[in-house]
Parts: C-alpha cells; sequence; structure tokens
C-alpha cells in the first residue's frame, strides 16, 4: 500500500511517499481502507521537531512511529478477534496511528460510525481538534450557559471548532480572527467577532469567564488581563518557535497558576471514544460543522503539512486517498 513515511527530521521534505506493507488485524483491531486523514498541528511538529520530540515520545512511553498521522475516516475492511461494535463496510471516523496511509490499523475504541450527514473529508477531521476544543472548554474551563468565552485563534482547525462547541454549551462567545478569516468565523455563529488586525482585544476593557488560546501569540499576562478575577485561561496551542519556546510558555504559565486565583490550564487532549460520540452527536444535530480549507492528495502530504505550518491554514487541512 502508498503511505507517507518520514525519514528524518527538520522540514516537511522528509515526508516521503512510499509503498510498504499492509497492517496486519490483530485481535481488538479494526483495519481501515483510509478515505480521508486530517493534517494536525501535531504533525508539523513531528517533522520539525527532532530530538525534542522524539524525547518527549520516549517519556510518554510512545512507540516509533515513522508513518504520520493520527486522524482518518473511511470503510472497515476487517476486523479482529473480540470486535463488536463494527462489521466490513462500516463507515467510519476517528484515531488511528499512522493515518496517512491507503489503509490503517485502529483500536475497537478508537472508532465510531461516521454520521450520514458528513462527507469523508469532513469526518477525518473531527478527531484530535474537536476533542481538544471540547474537553478543554467543558472539562477544563468548565464553560456553563450564559457565560462570556473569548476564542483567540478561531480561525484554526481547533479554533473553528471551539466557537462552535462554546455555543453549544450556552456560551456567549468571541472570537479573534484575522481579516482573511472573518467570513468564515461568521458563519460559524459567535456572538462577536474581533479582527485582531485591527483591535487589540486586550485592551478593550471586556472580561471574559473563560479564554481558550489557540494562537499561542500574546503573553500569558496580556491574555489574563481580559479575565475576571475568577476566570480561567486554557492554553491549547503551541508556541510557534517550537522546541524549549514550548516548554517555557507551559511551565511559567503553571507557576502563575500556582500564586493566582485565575486558573491557567495546560492540557494534552485525551483519545476517548466517549467524547467523538459527544461529537457525533453534535455534527448530527446540526450544532457542529467541520469547517475545512484545503484538501490533497496524499502524494501531497509534504506541502499540505508544510501549509499547516505556516500559519496561513484556515479550519482544517485534509488528505484524500
Amino acid at each position: 500500500m502508498k503511505a507517507i513515511v518520514q525519514d528524518g527530521s527538520g522540514s516537511a521534505d522528509v515526508l516521503q511517499l512510499r509503498e510498504i506493507d499492509k497492517p496486519v488485524v490483530t485481535d481488538g483491531g479494526v483495519l481501515v481502507r483510509v478515505r480521508a486523514a486530517s493534517v494536525n498541528a501535531l504533525d508539523w511538529h513531528s517533522v520539525h521537531g527532532g530530538k525534542m520530540i522524539q524525547a518527549v515520545s520516549a517519556l510518554m512511553r510512545q512507540p516509533e512511529q515513522p508513518v504520520r498521522g493520527v486522524d482518518l475516516a473511511g470503510h472497515v475492511e476487517a476486523v479482529g478477534a473480540g470486535v463488536t461494535c463494527f462489521t466490513p463496510g462500516d463507515e467510519v471516523f476517528g484515531g488511528a496511528p499512522a493515518a496517512f496511509a491507503e489503509y490503517a490499523l485502529a483500536r475497537e475504541g478508537a472508532l465510531v460510525l461516521k454520521p450520514q450527514n458528513l462527507s469523508f473529508e469532513q469526518a477525518a477531521a473531527v478527531g484530535v481538534a474537536g476533542r481538544t476544543a471540547l474537553q478543554g472548554l467543558r472539562d477544563k474551563a468548565q464553560v456553563k450557559p450564559g457565560q462570556r468565552v473569548l476564542i483567540s485563534g478561531a480561525g484554526g482547525g481547533v479554533g473553528t471548532f471551539a466557537v462552535q462547541i462554546a455555543k453549544a454549551l450556552g456560551a456567549r462567545v468571541t472570537a479573534v480572527t484575522s481579516t482573511r478569516n472573518l467570513d468564515l468565523i461568521r458563519s460559524l455563529g459567535p456572538d462577536e467577532v474581533i479582527d485582531y488586525t485591527q483591535e487589540d482585544f486586550t485592551k478593550r476593557g471586556e472580561r471574559y469567564d473563560a479564554v481558550f488560546d489557540v494562537a499561542a501569540n500574546r503573553s500569558v499576562s496580556d491574555l489574563r488581563r481580559v479575565l475576571t478575577p475568577t476566570g480561567t485561561l486554557v492554553l491549547v496551542g503551541a508556541d510557534k518557535r517550537g522546541g524549549v519556546a514550548i516548554f517555557t510558555r507551559i511551565g511559567g504559565a503553571f507557576v502563575r497558576s500556582r500564586l493566582l486565583r485565575q486558573r491557567i490550564v495546560f492540557y494534552v487532549a485525551k483519545a476517548t471514544q466517549a467524547d467523538l460520540i459527544v461529537l457525533k452527536e453534535l455534527i448530527e444535530a446540526g450544532q457542529l460543522c467541520p469547517a475545512i480549507d484545503r484538501t490533497y492528495p496524499l502524494s501531497e502530504a509534504a506541502e499540505a503539512v508544510r501549509y499547516v505550518g505556516s500559519g496561513q491554514a484556515r479550519a482544517k487541512v485534509v488528505l484524500t486517498m
């Protein structure tokens, strides 16, 4: 089968289209014929992170995986012993390692039946971005109906999900994005949209119960300034300088959170089937719709990862098989 294999690190040029063996179905496993796979910031950082990413993976005991990608949608090709939720031919979406390939092997608990009102491309976009937004707003910020929530970096993959999920949770939502993203973000239904190229949201005098920061381009002090005295700052995005800068930002936020009444939270989303089901239900209810900027064929995965890392991508970028 064809797959995108990472050979080295430093730039997207290390991503190569190669022929490799198709995964063998194991007990409890589901072999998926991949129809679409989404590109996440994680893929860009994995390509550019080099030894730093390798060290983090080793500490988390994650096996080294040369094939990129973790989000997919497709058809069930075969199931292993013990699998009861899926049968060959089912349309599914969710997560699997090595998703940038024609076939991927997933755990049964990492997949959910695809909503009928989504394309494969839209369904592939849900996994990491949707769960990150859901867990950050519902669990970390503990957003309640009527609260005021600001989404900084609303135009990206996680941000477009966050705007819609915050609304579904009953919040009054202010979305911060750039001029080129205004029409897209308005179409997602926030109560207010701020163009950060025209206005500095930290100087408006407004105060929010939660700030969900995907952009990672403002200091923690700036973001705290727009919180209520007991508000919550959720740090989602990674510092675009990568490497040590990512951990410096996290460490500084952790120290501040110990000293202040305001809560400052950093987290990594958990891959749970339960949250995939919640996202599916929101989609089927018409409260959530994945937004896609561009699609690329599998053979152009390097260009897709390069685009995601450029800072110009709006919403989600998806590979098609």
